[in-house]
């Protein structure tokens, strides 16, 4: 079935003498690598830069900190993997992002908002989702099916175990009876009280 039907004709740059629309511009974009090239190309510069200004490797020397993230994202899209892998999982994400949002539509009808149990509900299914995308979108790059089947008991076992150490963590009480003052140790040489 074509997209073609799905817009309404509209005449334009783009339309040709058909008529048109939005599909005929997507198309256009798909044809000069903008899915394919541009976009990664944006997207990876703009996380690689906002990571290196933030980490301040290089301290506020925007220029250099430029310059690697552009040599960065132009490496990474040399083969086509980066691409492939951005045609795999974003419409995925998209459609997990769908169902997170009807969920929560739904959970608010429903719902009382200020109840933790929905809250945590909602992030379960939201983690579930995310985990079944990239489950999806690793089949297409060969870690899923047969290694799946292989492997599961060791993601699930490490899963329980890191579960268990949060759970751990978290339920503890917060000791009271610790001094507020420093070990010596651990106060600077000059200025001690």
């Amino acid at each position: 079935m074509s997209l073609s039907g799905l817009f309404l004709a509209s005449g334009g740059i783009f339309s040709g003498y058909s008529g048109g629309g939005a599909s005929d511009f997507l198309l256009f974009l798909e044809q000069n690598g903008v899915f394919t090239f541009v976009l990664p190309f944006l997207l990876l510069f703009a996380l690689i830069f906002g990571i290196l200004m933030r980490a301040q490797i290089f301290k506020d020397n925007r220029g250099l900190n430029a310059i690697i993230a552009i040599s960065v994202a132009l490496l990474a899209l040399q083969f086509d993997f980066v691409p492939i892998f951005f045609s795999e999982i974003f419409p995925r994400v998209g459609v997990a992002l769908s169902i997170i949002l009807a969920l929560m539509i739904l959970a608010g009808l429903f719902m009382d908002p200020d109840n933790k149990i929905v809250g945590w509900g909602l992030l379960i299914i939201g983690l579930i989702t995310f985990v079944v995308v990239l489950l999806q979108t690793a089949g297409r790059f060969a870690f899923s099916g047969f290694w799946w089947n292989i492997n599961w008991p060791l993601v699930v076992g490490a899963a329980v175990v890191i579960g268990i150490i949060i759970a751990v963590i978290n339920s503890g009480k917060t000791p009271t009876d610790i001094p507020k003052n420093q070990p010596i140790i651990f106060q600077p040489p000059i200025g001690r009280k």
